[in-house]
């Protein structure tokens, strides 16, 4: 069963409303919906989950796609395995991976979207699509059981990707650094992509597509960084 993927970097970018900038993609990716199951668990303050929750259900609502937070079943794991369609919202990806092994819902929803059932994720509920949490930019403010993700695609994500330095006189390592001490470690063999927060991933039919308007940077184990222009097509990496 071919899977289903709409991974976007960022639910906002400049000037624009929540998920505006991705509403044709979230079309397409939802064809035939009718419910949607959102996981509002990366949420770690200022909203509730029940909260959270309503932040989606207008714009889905516009749609004709009802909005059910996965919470809000008696039994999570049921709620997900009865899914039309999933949509992990963002925030700290360390609390999002806890919380979906803490509810039993991580194996079920993976089961889920490997048999075809579509998926959504916005910051954080796109890094746990990748094969670990290891390159997000979240602080581990919990420590889940493993940082071993959905491995809906074949590498890693960083989302909200930000080249060089912001300003001249920063002294901390840049976001290419970091990625690139990810590699430095013999293990950590998985390419790692940076996607800007004005840019998407999708999967569809076993062709997965860079959308958006700046372009994404590859890393990987001991060869030069690539930068990736939108609609360039990524299948090899899969």
């Amino acid at each position: 069963m071919q899977k289903s993927l709409l991974l976007v970097s960022s639910s906002r970018t400049h000037g624009d409303t929540y998920l505006s900038h991705a509403l044709p993609q979230v079309r397409e990716l939802l064809v035939g919906v009718q419910t949607l199951v959102f996981v509002p668990f990366a949420r770690p303050g200022g909203l509730t989950w029940d909260e959270y929750t309503e932040v989606p259900r207008s714009v889905f609502a516009e749609l004709g796609i009802q909005v059910k937070g996965i919470h809000q079943f008696d039994n999570i794991p049921q709620g997900a395995a009865e899914a039309e369609a999933i949509f992990i919202g963002g925030g700290n990806t360390f609390l999002l991976l806890q919380d979906l092994y803490a509810t039993g819902a991580f194996p079920v929803i993976q089961e889920r979207v490997l048999q075809g059932m579509p998926y959504m994720g916005t910051s954080a509920g796109s890094n746990v699509a990748g094969l670990t949490i290891s390159t997000t930019n979240d602080m581990p403010i919990v420590y889940p059981p493993t940082f071993e993700a959905f491995g809906f695609v074949n590498f890693n994500l960083n989302p909200h990707f930000i080249p060089g330095k912001l300003l001249p006189e920063h002294k901390g390592e840049t976001r290419e650094d970091r990625i690139h001490e990810f590699h430095h470690l013999p293990r950590n063999t998985q390419p790692v992509l940076g996607i800007r927060e004005d840019s998407m991933l999708s999967l569809q039919k076993g062709k997965l597509d860079l959308i958006g308007q700046s372009p994404a940077v590859l890393f990987r184990q001991g060869r030069p960084d690539l930068e990736i222009e939108p609609g360039v097509d990524l299948s090899k990496l899969l």
